[in-house]
């Protein structure tokens, strides 16, 4: 057997074709065009690349685009001051703080300082705080692609058992909120398992539809996968220059149902709800 493969990028074309028809639909009945403003700290090489390709993702989309690229040394205070001029900016409608952030820079004190209604990752504290009350705002970006990257596929979330490798705040924890909830997409019964779980391998084989998002280069090899599973493959790390998800594909795919590659899967639909979430900002005033 050789999974289905789950190929994000040509589903997040689709739905950014689709995002770009409501773009100019909202501004010819009068609606402001969306503005998404990404804020860089530092040189990171993959943060370049991803906010490369975010800006260029928007511009597509027919969103107005703001890019402040600001030195490894800017200061906490500094930070906050552009985020607060960023906040009460009327063109913006999202803030995106791309992650990492030096060392120097409490990531939680950034992130609780983007306006919520302009917090189209998802991360405030606020906003995580509707997710789990069932009446989100925004919801994070890479736990909405999953979801849709599942339902655009025709694969049965409710009643189905997901297993989610990874407890973090950015991925398994909301995303284990939007599959458990009521309603369209959710309904599943959902496992939060982690780096502590107790026989992990076990745990993985009883899920329906594996998640993967520890950050652990091809750790889930085909022992976790139970043969017919879905496997989504959210990690992504570099060794010698290349880039490898959680999952080993090769071998993994061999016993999967379908399963999403890397790159190629997850990441472009990440990007694609970003520009989801700015549409909605926009359409909040």
């Amino acid at each position: 057997m050789s999974g289905l493969l789950l190929d994000g990028k040509a589903l997040a074309a689709t739905i950014q074709a689709e995002i770009a028809a409501a773009v100019v639909a909202h501004v010819e009945s009068g609606g402001v065009r969306p503005g998404l403003a990404a804020v860089r700290v530092g040189d990171d090489p993959g943060s370049e690349i991803y906010v490369r390709h975010k800006i260029k993702a928007c511009e597509k989309a027919g969103f107005v685009s703001f890019h402040h690229h600001l030195s490894d040394t800017t200061s906490q205070a500094e930070l906050l001051q552009l985020i607060g001029k960023l906040n009460s900016d009327p063109r913006v409608h999202g803030i995106l703080v791309q992650l990492p952030l030096p060392d120097h820079i409490d990531k939680a004190t950034i992130i609780s300082a983007v306006s919520p209604r302009k917090d189209v990752d998802g991360f405030h504290p606020e906003n995580l705080g509707l997710l789990a009350a069932e009446t989100p705002r925004f919801v994070p970006c890479t736990p909405l692609g999953v979801q849709q990257l599942l339902r655009r596929n025709n694969i049965e979330i409710a009643g189905a058992h997901v297993v989610i490798l990874g407890r973090s705040q950015i991925v398994g924890t909301p995303l284990a909120l939007l599959l458990s909830r009521k309603g369209a997409g959710g309904d599943a019964t959902v496992t939060l398992a982690h780096s502590r779980t107790r026989d992990l391998p076990a745990v993985s084989r009883s899920a329906d539809i594996l998640i993967a998002a520890l950050g652990r280069p091809r750790m889930v090899t085909a022992e976790f996968v139970r043969p017919g599973a879905v496997v989504v493959d959210v990690g992504t790390s570099r060794v010698d220059g290349k880039l490898f998800g959680d999952v080993d594909f090769d071998a993994v795919r061999k016993v999967a149902r379908a399963i999403t590659p890397v790159p190629g899967g997850v990441g472009p639909m990440t990007i694609t709800m970003l520009l989801h979430n700015t549409l909605l900002a926009s359409r909040q005033e």
